[in-house]
């Protein structure tokens, strides 16, 4: 099995995009995870909602958790950061927002707290060759605000486009930005 995916890895991971049909006899593993609706803060909707996964094809282009689960397992500690700024702390998603197109949700809770407040994402940009740009940061800010010194530790769930979930507990100074 090995022999199959190594040469895929150390292509996609010097800039090589194989051809699609390099997938075509490759059989998807099924998922067997408990799948997320993503959370509609306003209307109280349960965590344990049903969703159909999405498909697992690779692409080269980043887009589902098949492709960037790897890379957000390695990075975790880059997940989320912490910087004051004029009088506040900014609690920053940029690296997850980066890989976004292969994620349903990103929630999290500071100080403890559960991982119940949902981070809008902006939609993945298809038409362009970098699906996972952001282009719009009017409207989808990569961090939150909170009064400065008042996050002590972020607790941090994502959600993966096949169902599955990751998440990551940090501390301030574990990700604090200068």
């Amino acid at each position: 099995m090995i022999d199959l995916f190594l040469p895929l890895i150390i292509g996609v991971g010097i800039g090589i995009t194989p051809p699609q049909d390099d997938f075509d006899e490759v059989e998807t593993p099924e998922v067997v995870a408990e799948v997320l609706l993503p959370i509609d803060q306003g209307s109280g909707d349960d965590l344990s909602a049903a969703r159909e996964p999405e498909p697992q094809i690779p692409t080269g282009k980043y887009t589902t958790a098949i492709e960037i689960r790897p890379i957000l397992g390695m990075t975790k500690n880059s997940w989320v950061g912490v910087r004051e700024y004029e009088g506040q702390d900014l609690l920053y998603f940029s690296h997850l927002m980066a890989w976004r197109c292969g994620l349903w949700d990103i929630r999290y809770g500071i100080n403890g707290e559960s991982a119940d407040i949902v981070v809008p994402m902006e939609p993945c940009n298809e038409e362009f060759a970098q699906p996972n740009v952001m282009v719009d940061v009017e409207n989808y800010l990569p961090y939150v605000t909170y009064p400065l010194g008042s996050i002590e530790s972020v607790y941090v769930e994502i959600v993966y486009d096949d169902g599955t979930e990751d998440f990551g507990q940090f501390e301030r100074n574990e990700v604090r930005i200068p």
